[in-house]
């Protein structure tokens, strides 16, 4: 028991030190699955990348990771050395650590219980040499579980999260869970963005909205916290991300890439008023 114990610090102290190296540390959360949240992880990393910073992506999703598969990196292997772990780096150099990095194959389930989903976050978080990096996006799977759970008390320091919705009730409804779970772990919240929004008419421009709209804005005022964007329902968006590459990279001059980097800039707004 003392050897476990003594292990388990020493752990506990490599994570401390490897996450001194990380400026920013940030969880993209959601309160239900279906809103998009691992699309708009990805395309903030590309954003965040592009403007010159270091970026690391952890995809904490141990039994639907698919950050891999939107960055074109499926089927790639982590590699290690003396020092640790290497994150695989994707385009942009954007530094990645996924559970589909250990998978044998793309249908084997991950069948575990919370204390076996902790200790490899807790070994993702320690034993990965990230090495230094301006910003850790953490894409969390959905709900208010075990991940989400282990990464917020894993990294009490953690700059904040971004909460991401769509337009539907329901989603309106569970988003009110997710920042009231941040706010129980005094992780602060830097905004809420809605996805698939609304949809702009390939041939006059218009913008419909098939959903209902201003949901993501009315929570946000509700609650007090910072409401970061609308991301426009786009299939191009949708089809970058099967093909494996990442949406702003592809149509850097799009209005949706535009926004993405309208919400970087927010982020930062907010990271800078904090220090």
């Amino acid at each position: 028991m003392s050897n476990a114990l003594e292990k388990l610090r020493e752990q506990e102290a490599r994570l401390r030190e490897r996450m001194k190296k990380v400026k920013h540390k940030i969880a993209v959360i959601s309160g239900k699955g279906g809103v998009g949240k691992s699309i708009i992880t990805v395309n903030l990393a590309m954003a965040l990348a592009s403007k010159g910073y270091s970026v690391g992506i952890l995809d904490a999703d141990i039994h639907g990771p698919s950050i891999p598969k939107m960055l074109g990196l499926h089927g790639m292997r982590l590699q290690s050395g003396p020092p640790g772990v290497f994150p695989v780096k994707g385009p942009m150099d954007v530094k990645v650590v996924s559970m589909d990095f250990l998978l044998p194959s793309e249908e084997s389930p991950v069948i575990w219980r919370g204390p076996l989903k902790m200790s490899v976050i807790r070994q993702f978080l320690s034993d990965v040499v990230w090495g230094s990096l301006d910003f850790l996006l953490i894409d969390l799977p959905p709900g208010t579980g075990d991940e989400p759970l282990s990464v917020m008390q894993l990294l009490p320091e953690m700059d904040g999260a971004v909460i991401v919705t769509i337009p539907s009730e329901v989603s309106q409804l569970v988003v009110k869970k997710a920042v009231v779970f941040a706010r129980e772990l005094k992780i602060p919240v830097l905004g809420i963005i809605e996805n698939m929004s609304y949809f702009i008419c390939p041939n006059c421009g218009a913008e419909i909205n098939i959903f209902q709209s201003g949901g993501g804005e009315k929570i946000a005022k509700e609650l007090s916290v910072p409401f970061l964007g609308k991301i426009p329902l786009d299939p191009k968006i949708c089809e970058s991300g099967d093909k494996g590459v990442p949406f702003i990279v592809k149509h850097p001059e799009s209005k949706p890439a535009k926004i993405f980097e309208e919400i970087v800039n927010k982020i930062e707004k907010s990271l800078k008023e904090k220090t």
